[in-house]
């Protein structure tokens, strides 16, 4: 995407859509904790936005299960649920190298390069890097996938379940070792995509996705 579609796509958004994104992030990253109360009126003067951007962020929020909503108590982060693990990886192996698959058969040329460039990024990841920082590259790797692939409903799903994987993987941050590996092998699977080579795509992905869930289930 060029710069000049990313400004027109920034000022499309609206104080609502930046409150969502902001949010979204910090409950992702666990900067805001699972639990942690979420006042609308707090939120509203620490973001800039006012209250009812946020409080239209909050629903959309607990749409995507990342908050919690209770009757005379108030909105919650939402906890991180060990017991998901099973559930979140076995649709992601099903719709990840499907994702991968579609958008190396399908992607723009314009698509092409920036995955280019986000494999070259990638590549630079060093192991001293802020565990944080690398997972945010993570994230910003799959939801560029996602796109690639050229299925708005297939990337609302997949946006949602690497949102909770996500959350699972910060939540071990401290104890997971060779998390900047972790992320840098997807600088091969970019690389496929933008190549347009579907079977390593897929391939690529899946192996990404299990050895996901085998670096959990190791600290169990």
């Amino acid at each position: 995407m060029s710069v000049n579609a990313v400004t027109t796509v920034e000022s499309d958004k609206t104080n609502a859509d930046h409150a969502y994104d902001i949010l979204q992030e910090r409950l992702i990253m666990l900067d805001i904790a699972p639990g942690e109360p979420l006042n609308d009126e707090k939120l509203g003067v620490d973001l800039g936005y006012g209250r009812t951007p946020v409080r239209e962020a909050l629903k959309r929020l607990e749409r995507d299960r990342l908050v919690v909503a209770f009757p005379r108590r108030g909105t919650f982060a939402t906890g991180v649920d060990m017991t998901d693990l099973s559930s979140i990886s076995e649709i992601r192996r099903q719709l990840e190298p499907l994702a991968a698959a579609r958008a190396a058969r399908t992607a723009t040329a314009e698509m092409r390069r920036a995955l280019v460039e986000l494999a070259d990024d990638i590549a630079m990841i060093g192991d001293d890097q802020d565990p944080k920082e690398v997972l945010r590259k993570d994230v910003r790797v799959h939801r560029a996938i996602y796109r690639a692939a050229g299925n708005a409903h297939l990337e609302d799903i997949l946006v949602s379940l690497d949102a909770h994987a996500t959350r699972i993987w910060c939540l071990f941050l401290d104890r997971l070792p060779h998390v900047a590996h972790h992320v840098r092998e997807h600088e091969a699977l970019l690389r496929a995509i933008a190549s347009g080579d579907e079977t390593a795509a897929a391939e690529l992905t899946l192996a990404h996705v299990d050895g996901f869930e085998t670096a959990v289930r190791n600290l169990l």
